[in-house]
């Protein structure tokens, strides 16, 4: 959801006090990295899921205010428009049964949540974008109540002049449209891990990170329809950056600093490298005066960082001590198809970060290459070829069997990870390469076996997903 705020109208007064204490609390982070003030803990994970609300036709329903009042649980909270939700669990040190006890809190808060929306004569979606969703579903009435929402839609219509966002993907078919909002942004619902890291392997975990993006998207896509046309195996990549477009840089009219994408470049000794970026080149979106908070909680660079959307993010949270730490957030995954899947995506994710972190993956794999594969994986999916380290050219599939999924297993257990369940969880991503069968594949099957009925791929998507089994075993 990001960080509410109390307004949405500012003054230019408003701009200039937020970026006197964004400087003075980017100052502050660099000499508590230098100090080594961060907290040393490693190897802890946690995640956020967002999920729509649908009725029993599948169409999106409108509903999250009566639903987030019966549901009355903090874990549980908005999202931009009101057919969405975000499911939230505690993040776990990454050994022993954490997989298990992940798993098990998801399954519980989703069972919880099915139960609320049923009262409602609905049903909770886990998908990255659903079949059913329509153009005119994603209008401002349908935006949540939320400050935030409003001020963040306001500010960039105001930096683009008022013209309207312009939508143009090409894929197995092509969208091209415009739309005045950017509530074209709700319709990309994403699986968002969190990965709490040392400041000083924060650099080798982030590039990691990017490195392993393109086969990530790939083997966890789950959005390959948009307003009734199939485009990209993960629709939400191009959808999210088309959607938010608006450029930085030091005059905010560089389109190379666009406010979401892949970055440009990898990290070389800190993450705060990044958060300099963010000073140097992203205008303030929120400028908000959090002076009543905690000056040593940085306020005003936390919320900046919430509003610029790179596919790999550094964040600064804080221990129940008041400690800091640098977390690392991986957004390149859709939502769903099933909870085992979500889970698979996870295990997959933590073992192979901290399997290639040791790696020097900017020595081997140029940066222009990494970002290219993250493109080629989005679009094209497991059937993607990419370059990997040492400029070896293959395919994604036999790159995650022959390779990636051994070391996502050795990371695991590294991690001391229960090795059963590092098996069992890998095994339904090893079924998936295997098979080909993603939840945007299984989509796109149904439509070549039934036609285009966006009614029925949408509900038998449901039933499938609550029969608790992973995507590469649904039928069609």
């Amino acid at each position: 959801m990001g960080q509410d705020i109390s307004r949405s109208a500012f003054t230019r007064d408003d701009f200039r006090r937020f970026e006197s204490r964004l400087r003075e609390e980017t100052a502050r982070l660099a000499d508590w990295l230098r100090a080594e003030r961060l907290a040393p803990t490693s190897g802890v994970g946690g995640f956020e899921i967002e999920a729509w609300l649908v009725d029993r036709q599948g169409r999106p329903a409108p509903l999250n205010p009566p639903f987030l009042e019966r549901m009355a649980d903090p874990l549980v909270v908005p999202e931009l428009s009101v057919f969405n939700i975000e499911l939230n669990t505690p993040p776990l040190p990454l050994r022993g049964d954490a997989l298990r006890r992940m798993h098990a809190n998801l399954a519980d808060l989703w069972q919880r949540c099915q139960r609320v929306a049923a009262e409602l004569d609905a049903t909770v979606m886990l998908v990255g974008i659903p079949p059913s969703l329509q153009t005119g579903d994603l209008t401002l009435e349908r935006m949540s109540c939320r400050e935030r929402y409003r001020a963040i839609n306001e500010q960039i219509l105001s930096r683009r002049h008022g013209r309207p966002m312009e939508l143009a993907i090409r894929g197995i078919e092509t969208l091209e449209l415009t739309h005045p909002d950017v509530m074209l942004e709700a319709a990309t619902t994403s699986f968002q891990t969190h990965l709490q890291v040392a400041a000083s392997d924060a650099a080798a975990f982030f590039n990691a990170a990017l490195a392993l993006s393109a086969p990530m998207v790939a083997v966890a896509a789950n959005s390959p329809l948009l307003f009734g046309k199939r485009l990209w195996q993960e629709t939400r990549i191009p959808l999210f950056e088309q959607g938010v477009a608006l450029p930085g840089g030091a005059r905010g009219d560089d389109p190379s600093y666009r406010r979401v994408g892949f970055g440009r470049g990898y990290v070389r000794d800190s993450l705060l490298e990044l958060f300099a970026e963010n000073l140097a080149h992203y205008p303030p979106l929120l400028p908000v005066d959090l002076s009543d908070e905690p000056a040593d909680h940085l306020p005003h660079l936390r919320l900046h960082n919430g509003t610029i959307w790179r596919w790999n993010r550094p964040l600064l949270g804080f221990e129940a001590d008041g400690t800091p730490h640098l977390r690392i957030e991986h957004r390149v995954m859709p939502a769903g198809p099933s909870i085992p899947d979500t889970i698979a995506n996870a295990a997959l994710y933590y073992g192979l970060v901290h399997g290639l972190a040791r790696t020097p993956v900017a020595a081997l794999l140029e940066f222009a290459q990494c970002r290219a594969n993250f493109y080629a994986a989005a679009r094209d999916g497991l059937w993607a070829e990419v370059a990997w380290l040492n400029g070896r050219r293959l395919p994604l599939r036999q790159l995650l069997l022959d390779e990636l999924i051994p070391l996502a297993r050795r990371g695991l257990l590294a991690l001391e990870i229960d090795a059963a369940d590092a098996t069992d969880y890998l095994d339904i991503i090893a079924g998936r390469a295997a098979t080909g069968r993603t939840g945007a594949d299984w989509q796109q099957r149904f439509l070549d076996r039934h036609g285009a009925d966006l009614t029925a791929l949408t509900q038998t998507y449901l039933e499938r997903q609550r029969s608790g089994r992973p995507a590469h075993e649904w039928d069609c």
